[in-house]
Order: structure tokens, then sequence, then C-alpha cells
């Protein structure tokens, strides 16, 4: 029996634990559209930068004026993109030249879970860290690309969307984003989020709708499809991934007059969890 590694939180220990039971082992080469870095035990969000930097020899790279979520829309290889608007490839490869606003609103049913997440895990690591009050007038957001270039070759290596609510300085996500081809040879959007041994992959396949409107669907039925995945290593320091199947999550855009707003919808068996929305202007 495979074991998580025991010098950690009990309650990290314990998820990682059920990731390793019903997940299964993966190989480093054959999952590589998989894999991104890993967090460490006690280190936030923020740490992690400076960890991966010194780790892989990486520096923040600022030599680009516009640095965007992934460098060019083209990327995402969607045979009907003529359809879309111009501002959605715009804002995924200028993101820095847009200012966010959200709104949140929970499902009663889990606004009890998503405080004891907060408490035994977001607030800790800096991550994942929603607030579990409801939102109604939008709130500004501090957006940051920062971009890890190689030292050697000065190639881009990661690109990582910090967000935090500029009012209370708190930190939302800390992601690493890029592309990636699952096994279906589909290329899709990755965010892998940072997580003490492992990290929580959403893998979002990117569509337009009939209206001509851009969605990303992370929702599948087995492994290997768009969809939400646990990745960690375990005591021995071998590669385990959860594929959680009943978790899904959904970006629908819509412009009017030249302005984004997007609506992304969080579900758990089928029922509605979380709902955010943004409203995304150019600066």
């Amino acid at each position: 029996m495979k074991f998580a590694p025991p010098k950690q939180k009990f309650q990290d220990w314990l998820t990682q634990q059920w990731a390793i039971l019903w997940g299964r082992k993966i190989d480093a080469e054959l999952h590589k559209w998989l894999l991104d870095p890993f967090g460490k035990p006690g280190m936030s969000g923020q740490e992690f930068i400076g960890q991966i930097i010194k780790d892989e020899n990486l520096f923040i790279d600022k030599t680009k004026e516009t640095e965007g979520l992934i460098p060019s829309f083209n990327d995402l290889n969607l045979t009907d993109q003529g359809k879309l608007s111009k501002a959605i490839s715009d804002f995924y490869e200028r993101t820095e030249l847009y200012e966010l606003h959200l709104a949140i609103q929970w499902n009663p049913l889990f606004k009890i879970s998503g405080k004891l997440i907060n408490k035994w895990f977001s607030t800790r690591i800096g991550q994942l860290n929603i607030p579990t009050k409801n939102i109604k007038n939008p709130q500004a957001l501090k957006s940051e690309i920062i971009t890890l270039s190689d030292t050697k070759t000065a190639q881009i290596k990661y690109t990582i969307w910090y967000r935090t609510i500029l009012a209370s300085e708190t930190t939302m996500f800390s992601g690493v984003y890029s592309t990636c081809i699952i096994p279906s040879g589909k290329t899709c959007i990755k965010a892998s989020f940072p997580l003490p041994n492992g990290n929580a992959t959403v893998i979002l396949k990117p569509e337009i709708d009939k209206k001509g409107q851009f969605i990303l669907n992370a929702s599948g039925k087995t492994f290997g499809d768009p969809g939400f995945y646990f990745v960690l290593n375990d005591s021995k320091g071998i590669l385990h991934s959860q594929y959680v199947r009943s978790f899904r999550n959904k970006f629908s855009f819509e412009i009017k007059e030249e302005k984004i707003s997007a609506k992304q919808i969080l579900t758990l068996w089928n029922l509605k969890v979380l709902e955010f929305s943004y409203f995304i202007n150019k600066k």
C-alpha cells in the first residue's frame, strides 16, 4: 500500500492519501500533459513562486510589455475562431492590460463546506481562497501575470496568474497557466494550483457555441478528459493522480459594447456550488 508523506498537516496527509487510494499511478513521460510544479508543505502560493525560481534556475521575466495567459490564441487550434470577437483573444494574449471585477453567489447548501475548506486548507496555504460570503457588488481584483523564464535559454517556462481581492488583500488564486494536448488530441487550457506535495489541476476544453460565444468547459467522463485532477507524489516519490469526475467547472464569455463579462459555474454531483461573475475591461 502506498502512503502520502507523513511530515505535514494531518488534513493535507488525509486528502493526499484519499487521492492515492482512489486514484492511479502515473508516469512522468506518458502524462506530461498533466504535470506542472508541485507545492511544498507549509508553503504559501506566493512563496511557491520563489521556490520554483530557486529549484529550476528561473528568473522573473519583465522584458515583455504586454503579458498574457497564453502566447497566442491560435495555440488553441479552434477551427471556427473567426466567429469570436477579437476582444476574447486579446484578453488571453494581453491579460495584464485588463482589469477585473468579481461578484460571487454561493449555493447555501455548500456554504458550510466552503468555510471548512478555507479553515483547514485555503487560508493557511494562500491558495484557492474563495470568500464564503456572497459578493453582490463586484469587487476589484488585482490581476498580475508573472512570467518565469530559464536563466540559460531565456525561454518562458511558466506563466503564473496571481489574483488578489484588492480591498482585503486576500490572495484567491496563484495558478500556472498553459496549453496542453490531452490524449484525445484536443488542445486545452490548463490551470494548475500548487498544493502541499502536489497540485490541483483544471483542464478546460475551449469551445465556440452556436451564438459565437467562447466557452471553457472542464468536464468529462474518465481520466484523460477535461476536468479536475489532483496530482501528487507519495512518500517514495511515486506520482499519483485522482480524476474527480463529479466536480465540474464551466466558463461562459459574453461581449457587449466591446466589454467582456464571464460566468464561471462550479458544480458537484450536478448541483451548482458556486457562481462567479467577472467583469473585464481594458485599463
